[in-house]
């Protein structure tokens, strides 16, 4: 008798855990996708470039920028995967100009990096792609997580180049003298929403997937066409 009489109630209670069980499930669901997932955006004007290192004709019509971290991994694949093709299609033939933003989303060694870099382009904006080229290649292939960026690291590349004064580089990272240069990243990093990296944009369009070159190529395309 007990037992029939109760069985409704263990309904309801069982229905109802099950429907807070769901929403729950949809609520932590919904906040994972928010927290992870981007959309293609596109803001009231492109990044300023003023200052910013420029790869090609900086009279060409469309711009690139690349927020990069030279800590991260997939920056670096992006930049051998798909930055050649960029190269070939559009920068070399005088369509687009690539400009590179420093993202310090590893800390202190990202800072270091950027630091040296931009000390380099101040020097010599000349001798700036090559060692942003050599730095990136300087990353580990694995242990992703590993200290890597160091002052030997960034004294033995710049060395490598001819056209680097490497004494004047030393002092210029015991200075911090490209720190200016670093909070200027750090602005824009913080004005267009920066989350990941590499985070591309096409004039005012950041990209929801920075890896889909026929999205970056479209997206050119139809700014050449409007120019």
């Amino acid at each position: 008798m007990n037992k029939t009489k109760n069985s409704p109630f263990k309904l309801i209670v069982i229905l109802t855990l099950v429907i807070v069980a769901t929403m729950v499930a949809l609520v932590f669901a919904n906040g994972s996708t928010n927290s992870t997932s981007t959309t293609e955006q596109t803001f009231d004007k492109a990044p300023s470039i003023e200052g910013q290192p420029i790869l090609g004709d900086p009279n060409a019509p469309i711009t690139v920028v690349e927020f990069g971290d030279y800590m991260c991994p997939a920056c670096k694949a992006w930049g051998q995967d798909y930055f050649p093709a960029l190269m070939d299609e559009y920068i070399n033939t005088g369509k687009v100009k690539f400009v590179y933003v420093n993202v310090m989303f590893h800390g202190e060694e990202s800072i270091l990096g950027s630091l040296a870099a931009e000390s380099i382009y101040k020097q010599n904006p000349e001798a700036y792609w090559q060692f942003h080229k050599e730095l990136f290649n300087s990353q580990p292939t694995d242990e992703h997580e590993a200290s890597w960026i160091n002052n030997d690291l960034l004294l033995t590349i710049a060395n490598s180049i001819p056209t680097i004064d490497t004494d004047k580089l030393q002092n210029d990272l015991a200075q911090q003298s490209a720190m200016k240069e670093i909070e200027i990243d750090k602005k824009l990093v913080e004005d267009y929403k920066v989350e990941f990296t590499p985070s591309i944009m096409v004039n005012e369009t950041m990209l929801e997937d920075p890896f889909d070159y026929e999205r970056i190529k479209t997206l050119i395309e139809q700014e050449l066409d409007g120019k």
